[in-house]
C-alpha cells in the first residue's frame, strides 16, 4: 500500500522538487498540498504549487491555500524578508514554469487539515516544509489532531547553522510561536530535518545535467529549479562544495521511503520565541541538559548519493 501524505509548503524552488517527488513516486500517495506564507506571499506559494502540479500532469491533486501571516508576530512583511533571509534570491516570486490552468480549492488549508484528519481511517503522514503556521492553527482548533497524525516530518531549524539570522533557520524564524506550539503538542512521532542535515545532501550542476537528461517534465524542471538554487547559493551563501546547493524540502520526502537517507538522534527540541538575538532558534538538547523527555528525532547527517539517486529514479521515464 502506498504511503499517504499531505505536504504543507511555502512553495519556492525546493518545495517544488518535493511536490514533484511526492506526486510522482509510485509508492507515495499525495492526498493534498497546503500552502502557507513564507518564501513569498501565500498567494504566490499557491500559484507556484498549481504550476508544478500542472507541469507534471498531476493537476488532480488538490491545493488548499493557508495562512497569510504568522500566528503571533506582526513584524514579518514577506516583501522585505530578503533583508534578513538570503533564500529570497534563490526562489523568486514566480517559478519558471508555465502559468497554471488549475485552481485552488475553496476550502482553506487549516480547515482541510482538521477535517481530513478527523475523518480519515488511513494513516496520512504530515510533511510541513515551510513555516508551521497552518499546523499550529489546526491543532489549536482541534487538539485531537495530534493523535490522528501518525508521523510529522518537518524541514526546519538548525543546531549549529542558521540562514535567516546567525542562530535561526528561516522556516522556524518566520513563525517561532507556531513552531514552539507544534513541538510541544505531543505528536507521537516527529522528525526534524534541519540545515545540519540538508547541507550534507548537496546537489551539483553535473547532477542537474543528469536530471535534465532524463527528458521528463519533472527531470527538466528539477534541473532548472536546482540550477537556480545553485546560482543563488553561490552568490549569497556558498556551500562547502562550490557549484552545489541543498534541496531541503525534497530530502523530507525521500526520508518517508528511505529512512537510511538521514542519520537521526532522539532528543528534546524547543524553540526560542523571545530572545533578542536568538528568536526562532531551535534549541536541540543533544546532551540532555534540560532534563526534558525527548520529543523529536533530529537529523544530523544525510546520504547525498542516496538522495540524488532517489530523485533520478523518481523523475525517470516510466516504462
Amino acid at each position: 500500500m502506498s504511503q499517504k501524505l499531505i505536504l504543507d509548503c511555502d512553495t519556492g524552488t525546493d518545495d517544488a522538487v518535493a511536490i514533484m517527488l511526492a506526486a510522482l513516486h509510485p509508492e507515495l500517495d499525495l492526498v493534498g498540498v497546503t500552502t502557507v506564507n513564507g518564501n513569498v506571499e501565500v498567494q504566490y506559494c499557491t500559484d507556484n504549487t498549481l504550476r508544478v502540479l500542472d507541469h507534471i500532469g498531476r493537476a488532480e491533486i488538490p491545493v488548499y491555500e493557508g495562512l497569510r501571516r504568522p500566528i503571533v508576530r506582526s513584524d514579518f512583511p514577506v516583501p522585505r524578508h530578503s533583508e534578513v533571509n538570503p533564500s529570497s534570491n534563490i526562489h523568486g516570486r514566480e517559478l519558471p514554469l508555465p502559468p497554471a490552468t488549475s485552481r485552488k480549492q475553496d476550502t482553506g488549508a487549516v480547515e482541510f487539515l482538521v477535517e481530513t484528519y478527523r475523518a480519515t481511517t488511513d494513516e496520512i503522514a504530515l510533511v510541513p516544509v515551510g513555516p508551521l503556521s497552518n499546523i499550529a492553527a489546526a491543532i489549536a482548533i482541534e487538539p485531537r489532531l495530534v493523535e490522528a497524525v501518525p508521523e510529522v516530518v518537518i524541514m526546519g531549524g538548525g543546531n549549529v547553522k542558521g540562514n535567516a539570522t546567525p542562530s535561526a533557520e528561516f522556516n522556524i524564524w518566520a513563525d517561532p510561536e507556531a513552531a514552539a506550539a507544534v513541538f510541544a503538542a505531543g505528536f507521537p512521532r516527529i522528525t526534524l530535518v534541519p540545515l545540519d542535515a540538508t547541507h550534507q545532501a548537496l546537489v551539483s550542476r553535473e547532477q542537474c545535467q543528469a536530471l535534465a537528461a532524463l527528458g521528463t517534465p519533472a527531470g527538466e524542471a528539477a534541473a532548472t529549479l536546482i540550477g537556480q538554487r545553485i546560482t543563488g547559493y553561490d552568490a549569497t551563501q556558498p556551500m562547502a562544495t562550490p557549484g552545489s546547493a541543498p534541496v531541503h524540502d525534497a530530502l523530507c520526502v525521500a526520508y518517508l521511503l528511505h529512512r537510511e537517507v538521514l542519520d537521526v538522534q532522539r532528543t528534546h527540541v524547543d524553540v526560542e520565541t523571545a530572545g533578542a538575538l536568538t528568536v526562532g532558534r531551535t534549541v536541540i538538547d543533544l546532551y540532555s541538559r534540560s532534563g526534558k523527555e525527548p520529543n523529536c528525532d533530529v537529523a544530523l547527517g544525510a546520504d547525498a548519493g542516496l538522495f540524488v539517486d532517489f530523485m533520478l529514479r523518481t523523475f525517470a521515464p516510466r516504462s
